[in-house]
């Protein structure tokens, strides 16, 4: 059998470790090591000596840790038994990533979970060719990168939703205005990610979020964009001249229907009444400005407010706690709701104070 002189391996991006298992080798042979190789001696499932690029004669100056392998007899000359693994160092920077199936992300502005996908690109360089071998090698002949790319994709995605979830949560940054923020997210998420790499022996070079994108016709996200719209004209209009508007939303919606709640279905006496109710609300904010604060102790609170919630009482809940679970999408325009003195429990938008609740919504149908 002829005694290896020169060993050596031809690498590509295809492939990031191969193992040469060599019957014969002799101290004085070449190592050739390429660029961004390494080469690591292997004897009995043990790591020994490294190489790095460069052309190496074998010598038990260089293979200090393999010395007590070579047998005597033969002068220091003897062929022993080792595997050489070479490891491809090169940067690999079209790394691929992307959500086969959304992820439930709860946008912390508004409270509501919505189902988003993301992709981008990644890539990476094997750092530590010891611990790579020792945590990912094993017994394989061969180490294909789509292997690595493949492991690392998953990583990826299992630590994705709380790393955008913290993201989020940490700038007050809502779904609806993700995508402006990619820069930043994959700046936080590269930093997030690396240990992950480097506890294999990888760096992780780059992290790209490429885009976030939402269902726009996902009943969740509608709820979100309605929050937000409906707390964007609270903040610009006030709470108060709001709840105004929504008001007489409800009497143009009534007065266009034959059959509304402010119509035949619920008599003239009731409209009546809730007109002049919504007249009161109007003449008190245009004449607020004109006339002077009630004195102290002279306005009475209103009566705490209780809620039927999936056949549960909660309460007692002041106005803007109920406003607050309506913006968040747990409650709705029907919720039930009771207040001292009132004879029976009522859907929440026929209380005058949350009328604004239901402009959308269809009145109820006429009694036979």
């Amino acid at each position: 059998m002829a005694l290896i002189d020169v060993i050596k391996w031809e690498s590509s991006t295809s492939e990031l470790a191969h193992c040469c298992e060599i019957d014969d080798i002799t101290l004085g042979s070449q190592l050739v090591v390429g660029p961004a190789q390494t080469a690591v001696f292997v004897r009995g499932g043990m790591i020994f000596d490294e190489f790095g690029p460069g052309t190496h004669t074998l010598s038990t100056y260089n293979l200090p840790l393999l010395k007590h392998l070579t047998a005597a007899p033969f002068g220091g000359v003897s062929p022993f038994q080792a595997q050489v693994w070479f490891v491809n160092g090169i940067s690999l920077l079209d790394g691929k990533w992307g959500t086969q199936t959304p992820i439930q992300i709860e946008d912390p502005k508004y409270g509501v979970i919505v189902p988003v996908r993301a992709y981008g690109q990644y890539g990476f360089h094997v750092s530590d060719p010891r611990t790579f071998l020792e945590r990912l090698i094993g017994n394989m002949p061969s180490f294909a990168t789509a292997q690595v790319a493949e492991y690392f994709r998953g990583v990826i995605l299992s630590k994705l939703t709380g790393i955008v979830s913290d993201k989020m949560c940490a700038d007050g940054m809502s779904v609806t205005g993700i995508n402006t923020r990619v820069e930043e997210l994959s700046d936080y998420a590269l930093e997030r990610l690396r240990p992950e790499f480097a506890a294999y022996g990888i760096e992780l070079e780059m992290f790209r979020v490429i885009s976030v994108s939402v269902n726009e016709s996902d009943p969740s996200f509608r709820r979100l964009k309605e929050a937000k719209d409906a707390l964007a004209r609270i903040t610009i209009m006030g709470r108060d001249n709001y709840r105004l508007e929504r008001s007489f939303d409800v009497l143009d919606s009534a007065a266009g229907n034959e059959g509304g709640a402010v119509g035949a279905a619920v008599g003239l006496g009731a409209g009546l009444s809730f007109g002049r109710e919504i007249s009161a609300l109007a003449i008190g904010q245009m004449a607020a400005a004109d006339t002077p604060p009630p004195l102290p102790g002279a306005a009475q609170a209103a009566a705490p407010i209780y809620l039927g919630i999936d056949g549960r009482q909660e309460g007692p809940m002041d106005t803007e706690a109920v406003t607050a679970a309506f913006m968040a999408g747990r409650i709705g325009p029907r919720t039930l709701a009771w207040r001292r003195g009132m004879a029976a429990w009522t859907p929440l938008a026929d209380m005058p104070e949350f009328a604004f609740m239901c402009h959308d919504c269809p009145p109820p149908l006429p009694h036979e």
